[in-house]
């Protein structure tokens, strides 16, 4: 398995089953998690630090999709976006531990499965996205395809 420090964008030609890209640690803000939270998930563990600290986190947590959110706007988009067509499929989305404000969070992406399609200039991708904690304790993980342009 390769291991890639991602840095400039890629294309769909340099993918290879196995590949697994390392991205920095990403964090997300009390203010960022409410924030989010009062637009997608207005749940009151999630924007309301006192009902939080009396739930069964006793803290306030960032609604499960924001944490893939971010780090998918901020970190993937950059290095592949140019190459998306459009998503096909979201699997096996698992939200196994909660996500604390201001805690590091480490992102991972490897590539499972590619179909190419050399006469349509495309490619289905299935990308396995982790994300663990500082202890690298699994936090979340989930499976998506999308299709990528060749050239």
């Amino acid at each position: 398995m390769e291991f890639i420090n991602l840095k400039t964008p890629l294309n769909t030609n340099d993918f290879e089953v196995g590949q697994k890209f390392l991205f920095g640690p990403i964090s997300l803000s009390e203010q960022e998690i409410i924030e989010f939270a009062k637009i997608n998930d207005p749940l009151p563990f999630h924007i309301d630090t006192n009902v939080a600290q009396k739930s069964v986190f006793k803290s306030l947590v960032a609604s499960g999709s924001q944490l893939f959110t971010v780090f998918y706007k901020n970190q993937v988009i950059p290095i592949i976006g140019h190459t998306i067509i459009a998503g096909l499929e979201i699997n096996n989305w698992k939200f196994l531990l909660p996500v604390f404000p201001n805690q590091p969070y480490i992102p991972s992406l490897t590539i499972t499965y590619i179909k190419f399609n050399t006469i349509k200039k495309h490619a289905a991708v299935k990308w396995f996205y982790e994300f663990k904690s500082a202890k690298y304790e699994l936090v979340q993980s989930l499976e998506i395809t999308s299709l990528h342009k060749i050239s």
